[in-house]
Protein backbone atom coordinates (compact mmCIF):
# COMPACT_ATOMS: atom_id res chain seq x y z
CA UNK A 1 0.00 0.00 0.00
CA UNK A 2 1.32 3.15 -1.07
CA UNK A 3 1.47 6.45 1.50
CA UNK A 4 1.43 9.68 -0.18
CA UNK A 5 2.61 12.59 1.84
CA UNK A 6 1.15 15.46 -0.11
CA UNK A 7 -1.98 15.55 -2.35
CA UNK A 8 -1.36 14.56 -6.33
CA UNK A 9 -2.88 17.60 -7.60
CA UNK A 10 -0.89 20.15 -5.94
CA UNK A 11 0.61 22.92 -8.39
CA UNK A 12 3.77 24.64 -7.31
CA UNK A 13 3.10 27.17 -9.68
CA UNK A 14 3.48 30.49 -8.28
CA UNK A 15 2.29 34.07 -9.14
CA UNK A 16 3.73 37.72 -8.50
CA UNK A 17 1.23 40.98 -9.23
CA UNK A 18 2.60 44.22 -8.62
CA UNK A 19 1.06 45.87 -5.65
CA UNK A 20 -1.13 48.81 -7.02
CA UNK A 21 -0.58 50.76 -3.68
CA UNK A 22 3.39 51.14 -5.34
CA UNK A 23 4.57 51.21 -1.87
CA UNK A 24 8.55 51.07 -1.97
CA UNK A 25 10.90 47.76 -0.93
CA UNK A 26 12.17 49.51 2.28
CA UNK A 27 15.75 47.81 1.44
CA UNK A 28 15.77 47.92 -2.63
CA UNK A 29 13.48 50.78 -2.95
CA UNK A 30 11.09 49.06 -5.79
CA UNK A 31 7.59 48.40 -6.11
CA UNK A 32 6.65 45.77 -3.48
CA UNK A 33 5.33 42.41 -5.43
CA UNK A 34 1.89 40.99 -4.39
CA UNK A 35 2.28 36.69 -4.17
CA UNK A 36 0.58 33.80 -4.86
CA UNK A 37 -2.81 34.39 -2.94
CA UNK A 38 -2.07 38.00 -2.31
CA UNK A 39 -1.51 38.19 -6.33
CA UNK A 40 -5.13 36.11 -7.20
CA UNK A 41 -6.90 38.38 -4.24
CA UNK A 42 -6.04 41.50 -6.23
CA UNK A 43 -6.47 39.96 -9.91
CA UNK A 44 -10.02 38.82 -8.37
CA UNK A 45 -11.18 42.04 -6.97
CA UNK A 46 -9.58 44.11 -10.24
CA UNK A 47 -11.87 42.25 -12.28
CA UNK A 48 -14.45 42.73 -10.50
CA UNK A 49 -14.31 46.28 -10.43
CA UNK A 50 -13.18 46.83 -13.89
CA UNK A 51 -15.67 47.92 -16.74
CA UNK A 52 -15.68 46.34 -20.01
CA UNK A 53 -13.56 48.33 -22.54
CA UNK A 54 -11.80 50.05 -19.87
CA UNK A 55 -9.00 47.75 -20.28
CA UNK A 56 -6.56 48.86 -23.34
CA UNK A 57 -6.51 46.16 -26.13
CA UNK A 58 -8.82 43.90 -24.03
CA UNK A 59 -12.19 45.31 -24.24
CA UNK A 60 -13.74 42.27 -23.45
CA UNK A 61 -12.42 41.95 -19.94
CA UNK A 62 -14.63 43.57 -17.31
CA UNK A 63 -18.02 42.85 -15.37
CA UNK A 64 -20.19 45.85 -15.93
CA UNK A 65 -21.52 46.08 -12.55
CA UNK A 66 -20.76 49.24 -12.01
CA UNK A 67 -24.00 50.26 -14.32
CA UNK A 68 -26.38 47.52 -12.04
CA UNK A 69 -25.23 49.68 -9.02
CA UNK A 70 -27.46 52.58 -10.15
CA UNK A 71 -30.73 50.26 -9.90
CA UNK A 72 -32.84 50.00 -7.05
CA UNK A 73 -30.96 47.96 -3.94
CA UNK A 74 -33.41 44.95 -4.31
CA UNK A 75 -33.11 41.06 -4.12
CA UNK A 76 -33.50 40.69 -7.89
CA UNK A 77 -30.54 43.31 -8.41
CA UNK A 78 -28.19 41.19 -6.03
CA UNK A 79 -28.95 38.10 -7.79
CA UNK A 80 -27.98 40.10 -11.63
CA UNK A 81 -24.89 40.98 -9.72
CA UNK A 82 -23.88 38.34 -7.94
CA UNK A 83 -24.27 36.38 -11.79
CA UNK A 84 -22.29 39.32 -13.43
CA UNK A 85 -19.41 38.43 -10.79
CA UNK A 86 -19.80 34.66 -11.25
CA UNK A 87 -19.24 35.41 -15.15
CA UNK A 88 -16.19 37.66 -15.31
CA UNK A 89 -14.88 35.46 -12.67
CA UNK A 90 -15.28 32.11 -14.95
CA UNK A 91 -14.53 33.56 -17.87
CA UNK A 92 -10.93 35.67 -16.98
CA UNK A 93 -9.45 34.28 -13.63
CA UNK A 94 -8.63 30.91 -14.43
CA UNK A 95 -6.55 30.42 -11.12
CA UNK A 96 -9.32 30.38 -9.08
CA UNK A 97 -12.09 27.81 -8.46
CA UNK A 98 -15.52 29.26 -7.66
CA UNK A 99 -16.84 28.24 -4.33
CA UNK A 100 -19.74 30.77 -3.48
CA UNK A 101 -20.69 34.09 -4.18
CA UNK A 102 -23.10 35.89 -1.59
CA UNK A 103 -24.24 39.76 -2.26
CA UNK A 104 -26.48 41.18 0.26
CA UNK A 105 -27.85 44.81 -0.27
CA UNK A 106 -27.68 47.27 2.43
CA UNK A 107 -30.80 49.62 1.75
CA UNK A 108 -29.65 51.98 4.34
CA UNK A 109 -26.27 52.64 2.61
CA UNK A 110 -27.24 52.10 -1.02
CA UNK A 111 -24.80 49.08 -1.98
CA UNK A 112 -24.33 45.70 -1.67
CA UNK A 113 -22.14 43.52 0.66
CA UNK A 114 -20.22 41.21 -1.88
CA UNK A 115 -18.30 37.53 -0.37
CA UNK A 116 -16.82 35.60 -2.68
CA UNK A 117 -14.90 32.80 -1.98
CA UNK A 118 -12.82 30.06 -4.41
CA UNK A 119 -10.17 27.83 -3.84
CA UNK A 120 -6.68 28.77 -5.77
CA UNK A 121 -5.50 26.05 -7.95
CA UNK A 122 -2.25 25.63 -6.23
CA UNK A 123 -3.36 25.76 -2.68
CA UNK A 124 -5.96 22.99 -0.65
CA UNK A 125 -7.87 26.05 1.11
CA UNK A 126 -10.10 28.57 0.68
CA UNK A 127 -9.90 31.93 0.34
CA UNK A 128 -12.55 34.77 1.17
CA UNK A 129 -12.75 38.16 -0.24
CA UNK A 130 -15.40 40.77 0.94
CA UNK A 131 -16.46 43.76 -0.59
CA UNK A 132 -19.38 46.70 -0.43
CA UNK A 133 -19.73 48.22 -3.37
CA UNK A 134 -21.94 51.42 -4.30
CA UNK A 135 -22.61 53.98 -6.68
CA UNK A 136 -19.50 56.29 -7.40
CA UNK A 137 -20.55 59.59 -9.31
Amino acid sequence: MAVYTKPLSTNTRRWADLDLDFIAHPVTKDIVLKRDVEAIKRSVRNLVLTNPHERPFHPEIGSGITGILFELVSPTTAVVLQSEIRQVLTNFEPRVKLLDIRVLGDIDKNGYYVTIKFQPISTPSPVTIELFLERLR
